[in-house]
C-alpha cells in the first residue's frame, strides 16, 4: 500500500510532524500525512492509512465533544465544492483531510492524566509529585491515579516538550487562561474516559491543545487519537 508522506498543495500554512496545514484564508485545511514522529522526533518510514485514521478519529471525538467544548471543526475533506478549496483537492487527501477554523493556538501542551505513565512516571520516581502535583507514596508503574490530574507541557517547536506546573502555565497566559485549560481539559478527558470504559478500552491520559477563535478558547489540532493518547485494552 502507498504511504503519504508529505502533500504539496498551494498556501503552505505550516508542516508539522504529522501534519500538512494549509492557508484558506479564515479556514485551515489540515492533512494528516501517513509520517511517524515519536519521542518529538519524524522516523524515516510511514505507516499505510495512519493519517487517515488518526483523522477519522478526531473527527469523530470532535463531533461528539462539542456540546462539551467547543472546537476548530467545520467538516471532513471530500473534495466536493462544499470544501469550498481554492485547489482541486487529490484523491489520496480525501478520507484525511479536514477543514477547520483558524485560531491562535495557545502555546501550553495541555495533558490530563488518570494513570500513572510515560513521563509522568519517571517525574513522580524522582520526587514523588507530577508537575508540582503531589502523589500517594507507592504508586506503581501505569496504577491509576486517585483523581485525573492537569499535567502541562510547554510547546517545544523542536526537541522535547517539557512538564511545568499550573503555576508556569498560569505565568505564561494568566491565571484566568491557565483554570480554563485546566478546566476544560479534565472535562475532556473525563468524558472519553467513560465513553471508552464502555466499551472496554482505557484512556491512560491524552494530550490536548486549544486556541483562541473570536474570543473563545477552543479544541484545536487533533483529539484523542492514538498519537495524542494512551489507548489500552481494559482487560
Amino acid at each position: 500500500m502507498p504511504v503519504l508522506r508529505e502533500t504539496s498543495l498551494p498556501n503552505l500554512y505550516a508542516r508539522g510532524k504529522v501534519r500538512d496545514t494549509y492557508d484558506l484564508g479564515d479556514r485551515l485545511l489540515m492533512i494528516a500525512t501517513d509520517r511517524i514522529s515519536a519521542f518529538d522526533v519524524v522516523l524515516p518510514t510511514g505507516i499505510p492509512d495512519k493519517g487517515a485514521v488518526l483523522t477519522q478519529l478526531s473527527v469523530f471525538w470532535f463531533e461528539r465533544m462539542a456540546e462539551v467544548i467547543p472546537n476548530h471543526f467545520i467538516r471532513l475533506a471530500d473534495g466536493s465544492p462544499a470544501d469550498e478549496l481554492p485547489f482541486d483537492l487529490p484523491s489520496e487527501m480525501v478520507g484525511r483531510s479536514m477543514v477547520v477554523r483558524k485560531a491562535q493556538r495557545v502555546d501550553v501542551e495541555c495533558v490530563a492524566r488518570g494513570y500513572l505513565a510515560g513521563s509522568g512516571w519517571v517525574e513522580y520516581q524522582e520526587s514523588g509529585s507530577v508537575c508540582g502535583i503531589p502523589l500517594p507514596p507507592g504508586l506503581r508503574e501505569s496504577e491509576e491515579l486517585p483523581e485525573p490530574i492537569f499535567t502541562p507541557a510547554t510547546k517545544a517547536a523542536s526537541g522535547h516538550d517539557i512538564n511545568i506546573s499550573y503555576e508556569e502555565v498560569a505565568g505564561i497566559v494568566g491565571e484566568e487562561t491557565a483554570n480554563v485549560l485546566r478546566t476544560r481539559s479534565l472535562a475532556v478527558y473525563k468524558y472519553a474516559v467513560e465513553y471508552a470504559r464502555q466499551r472496554g478500552l482505557i484512556i491512560a491520559d491524552t494530550k490536548l491543545e486549544f486556541g483562541w477563535h473570536d474570543g473563545e478558547l477552543i479544541l484545536i489540532d487533533e483529539l484523542l487519537t492514538p498519537d495524542s493518547s494512551r489507548f489500552w485494552a481494559a482487560a
